[in-house]
């Protein structure tokens, strides 16, 4: 058997070109290695988009960045796995893209400076914060609305005054063990499950 990985991906596209306008001349030419469901192959990122956009569900991520925490990546990547409509950074504008993987080209991304701004730009959209607070209820006892934002705080010190301030609501995720708390990105990808469970149409999740 060999050793390491599998080439990603695919080679040039093998005989005649489709005549489609969503697919990408060079992808064609050169090979699609890109980490995009089968789906996707030989598509231009702009198609990609447009076709995502078509589907996007209808909840909203969102992270304070106070600190340059290296979960925001991640969170990204989980947001776009499950097609949420908006991902919003708060404070900082910079972050640190390495763990999205790529997948901040295909999630639009806004950025607040204030969680004051994030709830203003929200409208109507229930902010819904998610730490284990005193007072917080078990994110697993609530009927999640359909169109909401989850906000997570910074690894470590978790929501700021002012974001607890902010939101309509804090929920917690149960926990059982000895640690206080459970990575932000793992307890981001928890919530977000949550909601895919609840109102996802999930015959139309991607299988490979």
């Amino acid at each position: 058997m060999p050793y390491g990985p599998a080439e990603v991906g695919v080679g040039p596209w093998p005989g005649t070109w489709p005549d489609d306008e969503r697919y990408d001349p060079d992808l064609l030419r050169e090979g699609d290695r890109r980490n995009v469901v089968d789906r996707y192959r030989y598509w231009s990122l702009k198609a990609i988009v447009a076709d995502l956009d078509t589907r996007r569900h209808d909840f909203h991520v969102a992270i304070e960045n106070w600190q340059h925490d290296f979960n925001i990546g991640t969170v990204v990547r989980t947001a776009n796995a499950f097609l949420a409509r908006e991902v919003h950074i708060v404070g900082n504008r910079r972050w640190n893209r390495r763990g999205a993987m790529v997948t901040d080209r295909y999630q639009h991304l806004r950025h607040h400076a204030s969680v004051a701004d994030l709830a203003r730009d929200l409208g109507d959209v229930p902010l819904w914060g998610i730490d284990n607070l005193p007072g917080s209820v078990p994110i697993e006892s609530v009927d999640l609305p359909r169109r909401v934002c989850l906000l997570f705080g910074q690894e470590g010190p978790g929501l700021s005054e002012q974001a607890r301030s902010a939101c309509d609501a804090t929920f917690s995720i149960a926990q059982f063990g000895s640690t206080r708390s459970i990575n932000a990105s793992a307890a981001a990808a928890i919530a977000m499950h949550a909601w895919v469970v609840r109102h996802a149409e999930l015959g139309e999740a991607w299988r490979g």
